[in-house]
């Protein structure tokens, strides 16, 4: 009897060894060494080309961008998504604008974004589609604001100087899509068709065209540039020489589909394209910030001797804030498996801790705030992870990150703590704290007092937080009212999309999740229905 019982499993062993193998490469290759070597790789060839325009700022694609220049030589950061650009998904998201990118270009005369990817193409899709869509809904907006305002006999030289009035000309003006070369026609034609749609959804959302009118005097316009593309170094062209505003997007890595052997004087290592992207399944705690401060002795340390490195540097950074008071939670990361004939030191449980910036070396420029004040409304917002002293000036705390403790010297009536998880891990916890969080804030904005949320990044808790008081507790003009605007009006998607945008022209950094956002509005509506009935 055990011998036609071992058959089938001796089958199924054969069948499954193919893919094991391929399993077992792919891991073996995507070491934490590897991914580190192939970041500076890439770096080296972002640095060339971003010399050939040195007055252009450069910025960061969140997040994979971030690792591939120092921290100190970024402007500024800015987010589009890829799935934004997918084929047959195409979208221009009006809760991530990046309206200050547009502003920062058309105060530069361009930029420069960088991003990569894994997958066997030259640029990911956030770049191909989601920012020339994004390019074109804002020039066609702020085209259709010049026609009515030209129509209108309100055209001065305060919205157009001289040197710009060619360019804004409504027949100079190019409101095209500009998509790259590799993107079918018949793609091309249903992203063309949706523009217009886009332009109406981006008016009515509230955006600050006005702004965009007097900054951008030259249209703006992608170009693409890989490690494929050549450029003549004698025939770079000026940035005066262009008639639109260039947004020249860089993908950082080779678009080798598989990974390949590289040497270096001491050892061999495996490039990995895109290496710098989904940062939680390699980085192991190392942020962009530590990864350049250490860059040559963990380049140095070689595949044997890196994790460990790694876990020191992590650990010394943790330590390091910690003795100073400041946030360092520690969070318990999966153990990386072994795999036959590869060492790995780090088999049993590992701790991962996320990192915050240095004040002396941001992510970002040195005019990055560590909070974000909304308007005049007595309300900011940040992340945990900042230094202390960002919360000078606020009078009290609603701290939305679960991860964080109370501070010692915070009371009940300045310090709120809600443990608030995103909507991957609970789909209704932030909606079951948002009670809490408006009674927190309306008792202390009766007070005048001046209320910091934060959470763990600063990106999308805290946002959608400060979205519900915003909606609830403040009229159209931005006056606290104690919420009674909020019973005159209809909760709509529309209304929560244009305080969104209101809040994320100050808060630029701004990230907030669809299922948090969802969260959000579904407690308005909520909210909304229960005084009702009251009254």
């Amino acid at each position: 009897m055990a011998a036609p019982a071992a058959e089938p499993a001796a089958e199924q062993s054969a069948t499954m060894s193919i893919y094991k193998a391929a399993r077992r490469i792919k891991r073996r290759a995507s070491t934490l060494y590897n991914a580190l070597r192939s970041v500076a790789e890439d770096a080296a060839f972002v640095a060339e080309v971003a010399a050939l325009w040195p007055a252009l700022p450069l910025v960061a694609n969140l997040r994979c961008g971030l690792w591939y220049a120092p921290p100190r030589d970024f402007n500024a950061t800015c987010y589009f998504k890829s799935t934004d650009g997918h084929a047959g998904n195409w979208s221009f998201s009006t809760a991530r604008l990046n309206l200050h990118l547009a502003l920062l270009a058309g105060d530069r005369g361009g930029c420069i974004i960088i991003d990569s990817t894994r997958r066997g193409k030259r640029f990911p899709d956030s770049m191909s589609k989601t920012i020339p869509i994004w390019c074109c809904v804002l020039n066609r907006a702020v085209e259709r604001y010049r026609l009515r305002a030209i129509q209108k006999g309100r055209e001065s030289s305060a919205m157009l100087n001289r040197d710009a009035e060619n360019n804004s000309c409504p027949s100079n003006w190019d409101s095209s899509v500009h998509l790259p070369v590799w993107v079918l026609d018949t793609e091309k034609n249903a992203v063309e068709g949706r523009i217009e749609e886009w332009t109406d959804q981006f008016e009515l959302c509230g955006a600050d065209i006005h702004s965009l009118a007097i900054k951008l005097q030259k249209p703006l316009r992608p170009l693409w540039i890989s490690q494929r593309t050549r450029i003549w170094l004698n025939e770079v062209p000026e940035l005066d020489s262009w008639d639109f505003t260039p947004i020249i997007l860089i993908s950082a890595s080779a678009s080798d589909a598989f990974s390949t052997q590289r040497m270096s004087s001491e050892f061999s290592w495996q490039y990995i394209p895109g290496a710098g992207d989904d940062e939680e399944s390699w980085a192991r705690g190392l942020t962009p910030t530590l990864f350049w401060k250490h860059k040559y002795e963990l380049l140095d340390a070689g595949p044997d001797h890196c994790n460990q490195l790694v876990a020191d540097i992590v650990e010394k950074d943790r330590v390091y804030h910690a003795q100073r008071g400041e946030h360092s939670p520690q969070i318990a990361a999966k153990p990386l498996k072994s795999h036959d004939d590869v060492k790995c030191n780090d088999d049993r449980t590992s701790y991962m801790w996320p990192v915050k910036l240095d004040p002396t070396d941001t992510q970002c420029s040195d005019n990055v705030p560590l909070l974000f004040w909304i308007g005049t409304l007595n309300l900011a917002v940040s992340s945990t992870l900042q230094v202390a002293d960002a919360f000078v000036g606020v009078d009290c705390i609603l701290n939305c990150d679960s991860t964080s403790k109370l501070p010692s010297n915070s009371s009940e009536n300045s310090y709120l703590e809600l443990s608030i998880v995103g909507s991957k891990d609970d789909r209704f916890s932030l909606m079951k704290n948002l009670s809490k969080a408006i009674d927190f804030a309306k008792r202390n904005l009766v007070a005048e007092r001046k209320i910091l949320v934060c959470c763990q990044n600063g990106e999308d808790i805290s946002i959608c937080v400060a979205l519900a008081i915003v909606t609830l507790l403040f009229d159209d003009n931005g006056c606290f009212d104690y919420g009674n605007s909020f019973m005159k009006r209809d909760i709509t998607k529309l209304e929560m999309r244009k305080r969104l945008v209101f809040i994320c022209k100050f808060a630029v950094n701004a990230r907030p999740s669809r299922g948090n956002l969802k969260q959000v509005y579904g407690f308005l509506c909520n909210e909304k229905e229960r005084l009702s009935h009251l009254a």
